[in-house]
């Protein structure tokens, strides 16, 4: 049986039928030989990280993947500040923000442009006119990460539980920021000095930026002022058993972005070198040599790539069709010896569904997914699709279920009721006391 796993998530692979695919969807018009061939050896079956019909986003459907409940979730901002090396203190709060031009109307704050498409130098220079902000014993900082993202970092013990500004769709009113429905009256107290807070930063923000040289130059080329800030997706950081204590594999993530930099740092899984490439195929198969090279030093590889959830964001479906098949040509030339491994499991799936076309950002459909390794139970499905795999002998697998079978397959799956340590940790055999018989002799 396998001794070692590879995940190979294809993000937002799912997706929804089209007619100029004659109501296929991108996945099943694709000519993908590699993960038929895959679909054919191996087990096949449907994924979703949650209930089905329930968009997830990356983050939150990472965590079931890695077997962790979402309980367990600090929320995007704070795994956003980890990955930036955003210093977060344990009360601390972290929003994601980012720069935007907004139009102020009578009834309210307009999202103009959500994406100005400005130089790097640009949002720099913006970021440089905001100093530290105070609010009624709370402290408002802004980090720029990378372009016009940054993190808000909220002190003085705030509140997570604040709604988000960001409307996601120009032209649309930014949301107020307003407490939770539901919390206890001091929680409730909280959340609503953290809004007061936040709403009071953005209104500084707003002020600081309409007259800096850079947006009156804007203004008179006749482009819109990036004169504003949106937030979203507010976490605070958590206490979580490490990903080696929990499972007992050494873990190791080969992905981009500070997001994910930041939930190996939180799961204590190691952030491998990451292969960047503007060519989809070139960058997953260097992730896919790289993994294979690492099989020595870890039990457990995470081997990602954005691709398709970029490529559906075009709201192309043909786009993301040719980006399928690209990446499966990089499976082809780069996990061959993977599969054929008798030590190895191979797992490809995605995290959720991205549909190519229509206003939702990602969908509730599940995602295909197709386990190969020595013992793993082979299925008559002939095609890895939406469709296809949902006759595998997988079934549908919800939230840890995955990482279950992966414990499973590798033979350290813990058998129930079973409890060596004081840890109640998820294999076995648990990394437990010897056994000394008692010194006070037979009297």
């Amino acid at each position: 049986m396998a001794r070692k796993c590879i995940l190979i998530v294809l993000d937002g692979l799912g997706d929804r039928s089209y007619p100029e695919f004659a109501g296929k969807t991108p996945l099943e018009a694709a000519h993908t030989p590699t993960l038929d061939e895959f679909a054919r050896r191996g087990a096949n079956g449907l994924f979703h990280a949650g209930h089905v019909g329930t968009p997830f986003s990356s983050e939150n459907a990472h965590f079931p993947l890695f077997g962790y409940d979402q309980c367990d979730f600090p929320g995007r901002g704070a795994l956003e500040a980890l990955g930036a090396g955003v210093d977060l203190a344990a009360d601390d709060v972290a929003l994601l923000a980012h720069f935007v031009c907004l139009h102020e109307r009578p009834e309210g704050v307009l999202l103009e442009q959500d994406d100005p498409k400005a130089e790097d130098i640009f949002y720099a220079r913006l970021a440089s006119q905001l100093e530290p902000f105070h609010h009624d014993g709370m402290t408002a900082s802004f980090h720029r990460t990378k372009g016009r993202f940054g993190i808000i970092q909220l002190s003085g013990k705030p509140s997570v539980h604040i709604t988000d500004t960001n409307p996601m769709v120009d032209g649309r009113f930014v949301s107020d920021i307003q407490p939770w429905a539901g919390l206890d009256p001091e929680e409730a107290r909280i959340a609503h000095q953290t809004a007061e807070c936040v709403r009071e930063y953005l209104t500084y923000i707003h002020h600081a930026l309409r007259d800096v040289p850079e947006n009156i130059m804007r203004t008179e080329s006749g482009l819109p002022p990036v004169n504003g800030m949106v937030t979203q997706r507010a976490g605070r950081l958590k206490t979580v058993m490490p990903f080696s204590h929990r499972f007992g594999l050494r873990g190791g993530l080969i992905a981009s972005g500070s997001m994910y930099r930041g939930m190996g740092k939180y799961l204590g899984m190691q952030v491998l070198d990451q292969i960047q490439d503007h060519d989809p195929e070139v960058e997953l198969a260097g992730r896919l040599q790289l993994a294979a090279s690492l099989l020595d030093d870890f039990d457990f590889l995470h081997v990602h790539t954005k691709a398709p959830d970029q490529a559906a964001h075009r709201k192309d479906p043909l786009c993301k069709k040719n980006v399928i098949e690209a990446l499966d040509k990089a499976i082809g030339r780069s996990a061959g010896a993977l599969v054929d491994n008798p030590d190895v499991l191979v797992i490809v799936t995605a995290d959720h569904s991205t549909p190519s076309r229509g206003p939702l950002i990602h969908s509730g459909e599940p995602t295909p997914v197709v386990m190969l390794g020595e013992g793993v139970r082979c299925d008559r499905v002939k095609r890895f699709s939406e469709i296809d795999s949902a006759a595998g002998v997988l079934g549908l697998v919800r939230g840890t279920e995955l990482f279950h079978l992966v414990l499973n397959h590798l033979e350290c799956a813990t058998l129930t009721g079973i409890r060596d340590t004081p840890e109640a940790v998820l294999f076995w055999p648990g990394r437990y006391q010897p056994f000394r018989f008692s010194t006070r002799g037979d009297s």
